[in-house]
């Protein structure tokens, strides 16, 4: 498994994996070809999970709000989920993080999504908060969560 950063070439496997994930963002092309730009504002951080037999297996993607990003996006093909590869995308995210010398990562999850939830806590991530109302269809609170990068 190689994690390395999304190109363009991705970009119709890494929609397809977000399409098959009901809980996962559904940009559309344009916002990911926007993020993959070099001088994009703000910027991004965007990973691939690659398998050299079987291809893009999973996504990462954080924006950049020095000294904060925030992961908008992670999401892994059904099949391989629980495999570790949410993991290494994680751990590679937090080592970019650190030589960027952003000093925190925060998220927000579905109040429901416990395997979310669990994964985020095993990787050191705190609640913070919430936020009423916040996703939709269905209506839901949001977990605001954080976690150093040092």
């Amino acid at each position: 498994m190689n994690i390395r950063p999304m190109r363009r070439q991705d970009m119709a496997l890494v929609m397809e994996i977000a399409a098959a994930s009901p809980r996962a963002p559904h940009w559309p092309q344009t916002v990911y070809a926007a993020m993959l730009t070099p001088d994009a504002v703000p910027a991004r951080i965007a990973l691939v999970a690659d398998d050299p037999l079987t291809g893009v297996l999973g996504f990462l993607v954080a924006v950049l709000i020095p000294p904060h990003a925030e992961l908008e996006s992670i999401a892994v093909v059904a099949p391989t989920q629980r495999q570790g590869i949410g993991a290494l995308l994680l751990a590679e995210l937090l080592a970019v993080l650190k030589k960027k010398q952003i000093t925190e990562v925060m998220l927000e999850v579905r109040e429901s999504n416990s395997a979310a939830r669990a994964f985020y806590a095993s990787a050191g991530f705190v609640e913070t908060g919430s936020r009423t109302g916040y996703y939709s269809d269905p209506k839901e609170d949001a977990i605001l969560l954080r976690r150093s990068t040092m």
